[in-house]
C-alpha cells in the first residue's frame, strides 16, 4: 500500500474553548455535540451551524471527562478534583451541584445502557457506580488500580476498565470481575484508552508512549485478534468507532488522527493537528470524526469515498444516487464528447443505462470502454449489461475477465463478486447467487463481512417481495425474516458504507430495513398469523430509530387498524366456533395493535370464560365497563368471571348493578333483556321453599361435622346461606329465566343431607345437656361417657362428605315432651331420608368373620329393626370404626354376604330390607320381626314400630307395654283391617283380651295351613253343584261380603266372624306344663278339637250346663271372597303418611310381600273368576278348609273376652253347610 499523506485541512474547526479539550460527545439527534475543557467549562454545540449553544460553569478545575446517556437526557462531566456534575441533555441546565465523587482526577464516564447508571473511573484506583435519578453511589467501589478509560459493551452486560497495569472486565448485574487482560503492560506500557464495537463483538484499547499501539479482544475467549495496529508513535489517548462498526478513529499525542479499517486493520487516512490530541468522536451519522486536543478546538474531518476504490464516478455520482439518471447521463455523455478515449466515461454511462433498463445500450458503451482500454470498470459494466440481456453465461466470463484488474486486492476482488452475485439475481440466477453470497462470507470471513449481509438482506427482501406479490405468503414471511435478521441493520449507515451499490443498480439502502420489517409485517397478516405480525411489528418499532419511526408513524397506525379488524374479525369466527384458544389469541392481538373496542375486550373476555381461565376474563370485562361504562354487558361478563371464580358475593353485587343497568337502558329492545334474568330476592325465595320441604322430613336437630357443634334447623338454615354451595346456587339460578327446580332440589338436599347413627346405649351416653354450646371435638368433653363414639361418627360422616349427622343420644331434648313426642313419631321418616345410615356394631372387633352382626348386642334391640330397614343406604362399621368384614359395597344393603347373616338373624329378607315401606299390611309377619327384642323401656318396643307401621300416635312413658302395645295393634286394626295382628299365642292383654300382652307372644311363627290345590277345589266345586243347592251357596256369599270390617272403638273390638256355639268343654289330662290346662272341646257344625290354656275354664256339657256361654269364632278374611284387586285388602298407606318424601312410587318399587299368614297374603288362585255362583262354590269349599279360631266366653255385661291360649286352635266344620253364623261379635 502507498504512504498515506495526513490531511492538515478540516473540514471547520469549533472554536471557544480557552484550554486543551481534553472530552467530546455527540448526541444521538445528530444535530449536537458537547465538549469538555481544562477551561473549567463545558460547551454545547450546534452541528449544522457550528454555534455555542450553551456554555456550562459550574466546575471549580479542569474538566477531564463527558458522556451522554443513550437516548441524549443527561449529560455528565467530571474535572480534575474528582467532582462531577449532571446537566440536562436538551437546555444543558445543571441538575446537580457538583458531587464529589473521586479523591482524584475522574478520567472517563459512561451512561448504561437505560441510562439509569453512570459509571465513573478515577487516578484514585476505583470505580464507582451513581443512580441517575438519586444521584446516590450504587453499591461499594470497585477497587482496580488507576482508571484511565471506563466504558458499558453495547449490551450493558459488560463494563470494560483501562487500568494502568491490566484491563478488568466485570459483569454489571453482579459487579463481579470475569476476566483481567494484562493488555499493553505486556510492553510495558499503560493502558489508555477503550472502545467497543457495536455488536459487541470486539474490545479494542489503546497503550501509552511506551507501546502506541491499538490491541483488538475477543470477548469470547478474551484472546487478542491478529497483531497491534501500529501507526501511532506516542499516547493513544482516546478511540471511537463508526457507527456502522466498520472504521476506527484514534487519536493521539503524536498529533495525528488515524482512521482505520476494522475489518483488515489498515488505516486508510491520517488527520493532523497542530497540538497533541486529547479526544475523538464519530458524528452521529458517521460522515465525520470530531477531534480536539491542546490546539484548543474541534476539529472535523470528513469520512467520505472509503469504499468508492473503483466507482467513483466524480461529478455524476451525486446525480446518481439521488436517481436523476437523465442528468448523470447528460454529464457523462458530455465527457464522452469531449474526450473520445474516455473509457471510464463509457463504463459509467453503461451503468446508467442498465439502470434504466437500456440494456442494448448499456452493453455498447461498455463494450467501447473495454476497446478503448480494458478495466476493472469496463468489464463489471459490460457483465452487468449482459446480465440484463439474458446472456448470463458470457456475463461470467466478463465478471472473471474483471477480477484480473483489481491489483489483488482481496478487498476489491470481494467487492467485485458482490456486484457479480447481484448481477446474476438480476439474471434470474437466484440460487447461484444467493450460494455466491454464502461461500464468500464463509471463505472471507474477515473481509467486509458486513456487505455480504447486506447484499444477501437486499436480495431476501427482493425474494420476499416476489412471494409477496405470487400470494406465497408464508414463503415471503420467511425471506422477509431471514433479511430482519441477518445482521446487516447492526448499522444504520449501510447507505453511506455502500453507496457504490446505488451508484451501480439503483438500491434505496437508506430504506431497506424499513422496507423489510414492514413487508414482513403485512407478510404475516396475509399469512393469517396475525400474532406473528404483531411480534413483527413490535421488533420493528423496538430495532428502527426514532427517525424512521416518525417516518412510518402513519403506515404503523393504518397497519394496526387493519390488523386489529383482520384479528377480530377472525376472533369473532373462532369464538363462534367454540375454539377458544385461537380467538383468544386473536382477540389479544386485535388488542396488542392498540386499536382494540369494548366488543373486542367483551368478546376476548367470553372465550377466556370458556377456558375457564376467570380472573383473566374477569380483566377483560372490567375493561369492558370502563370503556362502556352504561351497558349491562360488561357487568354480565364481570358476573360470569367472578362466579367462575367463586367469589359469589361479588358476584351477585355485580349482578344487580347489571338488571339496574338493563332496567335503565335507553332502548326498549335492550331493556326487554331483563326478561331473561331473575333477581337474586326470588330465587331466594325459591331456594327457602325447597329448603323448608327439605327440612320436613329431617331431624329437628342434628350436628355440625366440621365443628361438632349441635344445630337446629334455623342454625343449619345460616350456615348453608352462608356456604359456597347456596351463593353459588344463587349466582347460577339468576341468569336463566324460569328457576330450575331440580338443580335447586339437587344442591340444597346435597347440603342438608345427613348421616343417622344406629348402635346400641352403652352406659352414659353424651346427652344434648352435656353438649349444649360445645363441640364434640372439644377436650373439655373428653371426660363424657359415650363421647369417643360420638366423634368417630361425626368424623366418620365427615370423610364421607356430609355436613350433619344425627344421633339419638344427644340430638333429642328428652326433658321437652313435645320434642320428645315428635322425634319418637318422625324417626322412622328421619332414617328414611338419611343419606347413610352408619350402623356401629360396637361388640364386634376389627378382622370378625361372618356371624358376628347376627351374634351382635345391637341385633337384639327393638330401636334397631327400623333403623335398618327405613335408610336408603346403609353401612356397619366395626368397633375401631372399620367396615364390617371389610366390605367396601357403597350400600350394605347390596352386599349379598351382609344381608344373608342379616336374614338368617332375623328372618327379614334382602327384598324387604332393601325396598321396605311403611305400611299396615302383612302386620302379623312385622310383629314377628320385633317378638324377640328387648329395649330398655318397655314402652319403647310398641313405639319402635311406629315408623314400621306407618302410624303416629302419643308417647306415653309409664303406660307399660302392654297398653303401648294395645294402641298400637288397635290402630293398625281400625285402620286397615287387618286382622292377622289377633294371630298369637300367650297372654292376653288387659287393654283387650284379643291382642297380647306382650310383643314375645309374636315370636311364633304365623299359623300356616295347607293350600288346597286348584284341581281340588275344582273337584269339591263339582261335587257341591250335585248336594247343596247354590241358592244357599249365593246367599251365604252375599252376606259375607256385604261384612263390616272390623274395627275398634273404646278399646273394644268389633269382629266379624263365622261363630259356633260351644256345647261341651271338659278338661283332660295334659303332657305339658302344671300351670297350663288342656280342655277337649265341642262346638255346633265342628269337630272335636283340644285348647291348652293358662285360664282355668269352667266345665260343662248338656247334661251340666251353665249359665256363661262360650263360642268359637273364625275371624272373617275377605280374600275368601276372591274378589277383583280394586276390592281386595286395603290399599298400602298414602304417600303423605310416609313423610313429605320426594321420591315417587316407581323410586320405591313394588313393596316386596314379606311372609305372612296365608289368610292374609295368599289370594289364592288369581284365575278370572267370573259367575257369583261359581265363587259361591268356591267359597264353600274353603270354609271346609280348617281354619285357625278364637275362643270366646261371654262376660255379665254380654260382651265377649278371648281365652288366650298357648297353641293355635284349629278348627273344621263337619260339612259344608255347617260354616257358622255370621255375626260381628264386641269383644272386650
Amino acid at each position: 500500500m502507498s504512504q498515506l499523506i495526513p490531511s492538515t485541512r478540516p473540514l471547520r474547526t469549533f472554536e471557544g474553548h480557552e484550554e486543551t479539550v481534553r472530552a467530546v460527545a455527540v448526541f444521538p439527534d445528530k444535530r449536537r455535540m458537547v465538549t469538555g475543557s481544562k477551561d473549567k467549562t463545558l460547551r454545547l454545540w450546534d452541528l449544522e451551524t457550528g454555534v455555542v449553544l450553551k456554555k456550562m460553569e459550574g466546575h471549580s478545575s479542569g474538566v477531564w471527562a463527558v458522556a451522554v446517556s443513550r437516548g441524549g437526557q443527561i449529560i455528565a462531566s467530571g474535572d480534575e478534583n474528582g467532582e462531577l456534575i449532571a446537566w440536562h441533555g436538551e437546555t444543558g441546565e445543571s441538575l446537580t451541584q457538583p458531587i464529589k465523587a473521586h479523591s482524584r482526577i475522574i478520567t472517563s464516564l459512561d451512561f448504561s445502557l437505560d441510562g439509569t447508571v453512570l459509571a465513573t473511573g478515577s487516578w484514585d484506583e476505583t470505580a464507582k457506580f451513581w443512580c441517575t435519578t438519586t444521584w446516590q453511589m450504587q453499591g461499594k467501589p470497585i477497587k482496580c488500580g488507576i482508571v484511565n478509560c471506563i466504558g458499558y459493551s453495547p449490551s450493558g452486560e459488560l463494563l470494560a476498565i483501562a487500568a494502568s497495569a491490566n484491563i478488568q472486565i466485570y459483569n454489571t448485574g453482579t459487579r463481579e470481575r470475569v476476566a483481567s487482560l494484562e493488555g499493553h503492560s505486556t510492553d510495558g506500557a499503560w493502558n489508555l484508552s477503550l472502545a467497543w464495537t457495536p455488536d459487541g463483538t470486539r474490545l479494542l484499547s489503546g497503550g501509552d508512549y511506551d507501546g502506541p499501539t491499538i490491541r483488538e479482544w475477543d470477548p469470547l475467549t478474551w484472546q487478542q485478534v491478529g497483531h497491534p495496529w501500529k501507526g501511532h508513535t506516542s499516547n493513544i489517548n482516546a478511540i471511537a468507532i463508526h457507527p456502522a462498526g466498520t472504521l476506527v478513529a484514534s487519536i493521539s499525542s503524536d498529533n495525528h488522527v488515524h482512521l482505520w479499517r476494522l475489518s483488515d486493520q489498515q488505516t486508510i487516512a491520517i488527520f493532523q493537528h497542530s497540538s497533541p490530541l486529547q479526544s475523538v468522536a464519530f458524528s452521529t451519522d458517521g460522515k465525520h470524526i470530531l477531534s480536539g486536543g491542546e490546539d484548543k478546538k474541534i476539529s472535523e474531518w470528513a469520512v467520505k469515498g472509503v469504499h468508492a476504490k473503483f466507482l467513483a464516478i466524480t461529478t455524476a455520482r451525486d446525480a446518481c444516487i439521488a436517481g436523476d439518471l437523465s442528468t448523470t447521463e447528460e454529464l457523462l455523455t458530455h465527457g464522452i464528447r469531449t474526450d473520445a478515449n474516455d473509457y471510464t466515461s463509457y463504463a459509467h454511462r453503461s451503468f446508467v443505462l442498465a439502470r434504466k433498463h437500456d440494456w442494448d445500450h448499456a452493453l455498447e458503451d461498455a463494450i467501447k470502454s473495454v476497446s478503448i482500454q480494458p478495466s476493472l470498470t469496463g468489464f463489471i459494466s459490460k457483465g452487468i449489461a449482459l446480465c440484463g440481456q439474458g446472456h448470463v453465461r458470457e456475463a461470467r466470463a466478463a465478471f472473471d475477465v474483471a477480477s484480473m484488474f483489481t491489483n489483488q486486492d482481496s478487498e476489491t476482488n470481494h467487492f467485485l463478486l458482490l456486484i457479480k452475485a447481484m448481477a446474476l439475481f438480476s439474471a434470474d440466477q437466484h440460487d447461484e447467487a444467493m450460494l455466491l453470497i454464502k461461500k464468500l462470507a464463509a471463505a472471507c470471513p474477515t473481509t467486509d463481512l458486513l456487505g455480504c449481509c447486506v447484499l444477501e438482506t437486499y436480495l431476501r427482501v427482493q425474494l420476499g417481495t416476489n412471494a409477496l406479490n405470487g400470494a406465497r405468503h408464508d414463503e415471503a414471511a420467511s425471506h422477509f425474516t431471514a433479511a430482519v435478521n441477518s445482521g446487516a441493520f447492526s448499522s444504520k449507515y449501510i447507505h453511506q458504507i455502500y453507496e457504490d451499490l446505488t451508484v451501480l443498480f439503483g438500491w434505496d439502502l437508506e430504506s431497506l430495513c424499513l422496507t423489510a420489517h414492514q413487508k414482513r409485517c403485512r407478510a404475516f397478516l396475509s399469512a393469517g398469523k396475525p400474532d406473528e405480525a404483531l411480534k413483527a411489528h413490535r421488533y420493528m418499532m423496538d430495532t428502527i430509530d426514532e427517525s424512521a419511526k416518525a417516518n412510518c408513524l402513519d403506515w404503523s397506525n393504518a397497519f394496526k387498524q387493519e390488523c386489529s379488524a383482520f384479528c377480530a374479525t377472525n376472533g369473532d369466527v373462532a369464538l363462534t366456533a367454540s375454539d377458544y384458544d385461537r380467538a383468544i389469541d386473536l382477540y389479544s392481538a386485535a388488542i396488542n395493535f392498540n386499536s382494540a373496542s369494548d366488543a373486542v375486550f367483551a368478546n376476548r373476555s367470553k372465550a377466556k370464560l370458556g377456558k375457564m381461565l376467570w380472573m383473566e376474563a374477569l380483566l377483560d370485562a372490567q375493561k369492558v365497563i370502563e370503556l362502556a361504562c352504561l351497558s349491562y354487558l360488561g357487568y354480565n361478563l364481570k358476573h360470569a368471571a367472578l362466579h367462575g371464580a367463586r367469589r359469589y358475593d361479588e358476584a351477585i353485587e355485580t349482578f344487580q348493578t347489571m338488571l339496574s343497568k338493563l332496567d335503565h337502558a335507553p332502548d326498549i329492545q335492550t331493556r326487554k333483556l331483563r326478561q331473561q334474568y331473575l333477581r337474586p330476592s326470588e330465587v331466594e325465595r325459591a331456594i327457602r321453599r325447597v329448603i323448608d320441604a327439605q327440612l320436613d322430613n329431617a331431624p329437628l336437630r342434628v350436628l355440625d361435622t366440621t365443628t361438632g357443634l349441635l344445630c337446629d334447623q334455623e342454625a343449619q338454615i345460616s350456615a348453608f346461606k352462608m356456604s359456597i354451595e347456596y351463593k353459588e346456587l344463587v349466582s347460577s339460578m339468576i341468569t336463566h329465566p324460569d328457576l330450575h327446580m331440580k338443580r335447586i332440589e339437587k344442591v340444597v338436599m346435597a347440603y342438608l343431607q345427613y348421616t343417622m347413627l344406629s348402635h346400641r346405649w352403652e352406659g352414659k351416653e353424651p346427652l344434648l345437656q352435656d353438649i349444649q354450646g360445645k363441640g364434640v371435638y372439644d377436650s373439655e368433653l373428653d371426660l363424657v361417657g359415650g363421647v369417643t363414639k360420638l366423634r368417630s361418627f361425626c368424623k366418620t360422616s365427615r370423610d364421607a362428605g356430609y355436613n350433619w349427622a344425627w344421633s339419638d343420644t344427644c340430638c333429642i331434648n328428652r326433658s321437652d315432651n313435645d320434642e320428645l313426642q315428635e322425634s319418637v313419631n318422625s324417626m322412622f321418616v328421619w332414617y328414611h331420608h338419611s343419606a347413610l345410615t352408619i350402623i356401629y356394631l360396637s361388640d364386634v372387633p376389627p378382622s370378625s368373620n361372618s356371624g358376628a352382626l347376627a351374634k351382635s348386642a345391637w341385633n337384639m334391640r327393638g330401636w334397631t329393626v327400623q333403623e335398618f330397614i327405613a335408610p336408603k343406604i346403609i353401612l356397619f362399621y366395626q368397633n375401631n370404626w372399620t367396615l364390617y368384614l371389610d366390605d367396601h359395597t357403597p350400600n350394605h344393603k347390596e352386599s349379598f354376604a351382609i344381608m344373608q347373616e342379616l336374614k338368617d338373624a332375623t328372618g327379614i329378607d334382602q327384598p324387604a330390607v332393601a325396598a321396605f315401606r311403611p305400611s299396615m299390611g302383612c302386620a302379623r309377619e312385622k310383629l314377628h320381626w320385633a317378638s324377640t327384642r328387648i329395649t330398655t323401656r318397655q314402652e319403647d318396643i310398641a313405639y319402635s314400630l311406629f315408623g314400621i307401621f306407618g302410624v303416629r300416635l302419643s308417647v306415653e312413658y309409664g303406660e307399660k307395654q302392654d297398653k303401648a302395645l294395645g294402641r298400637l295393634l288397635q290402630e293398625i286394626v281400625a285402620r286397615s283391617g287387618d286382622i292377622t295382628s289377633l294371630d298369637w299365642v300367650g297372654k292376653s292383654s288387659d287393654f283387650n283380651s284379643c291382642l297380647p300382652a306382650s310383643i314375645t307372644s309374636y315370636e311364633a311363627p304365623p299359623c300356616k295351613l295347607p293350600l288346597v290345590p286348584e284341581d281340588q277345589i275344582q273337584s269339591s266345586v263339582s261335587s257341591l253343584r250335585k248336594t247343596v243347592a247354590v241358592d244357599f251357596a249365593s246367599d251365604l256369599y252375599t252376606k259375607l261380603r256385604n261384612m263390616r270390617a272390623p274395627g275398634f272403638a273404646t278399646q273394644r273390638l268389633h269382629l266379624p266372624c263365622l261363630a259356633f256355639n260351644v256345647r261341651e268343654v271338659r278338661r283332660v289330662r295334659s303332657l305339658g306344663p302344671e300351670a297350663h290346662f288342656t280342655y277337649g272341646v265341642k262346638a255346633d257344625g265342628l269337630h272335636d278339637l283340644l285348647i291348652t290354656t293358662e285360664e282355668t275354664l269352667v266345665q260343662f256339657w248338656p247334661a251340666r250346663p251353665i249359665e256363661q256361654k262360650f263360642i268359637l269364632v273364625r275371624p272373617w278374611d275377605r280374600s275368601l271372597l276372591e274378589l277383583p284387586d280394586f276390592a281386595g285388602p286395603p290399599k298400602p298407606m298414602e304417600q303423605s303418611d310416609f313423610g313429605h318424601d320426594t321420591e315417587s312410587e316407581e323410586e320405591y318399587g313394588t313393596p316386596p310381600s314379606s311372609p305372612s299368614d296365608d289368610r292374609s297374603s295368599d289370594y289364592f288362585v288369581k284365575q278370572e273368576v267370573v259367575d257369583l255362583e261359581s265363587r259361591a262354590l268356591r267359597l264353600l269349599v274353603r270354609l271346609g278348609q280348617p281354619f285357625s279360631a278364637f275362643l270366646l266366653a261371654q262376660q255379665h255385661s254380654g260382651e265377649y273376652k278371648r281365652i288366650a291360649s298357648d297353641h293355635d286352635i284349629i278348627g273344621q266344620v263337619k260339612d259344608a253347610v255347617s260354616v257358622g253364623d255370621i255375626r260381628t261379635i264386641e269383644i272386650l
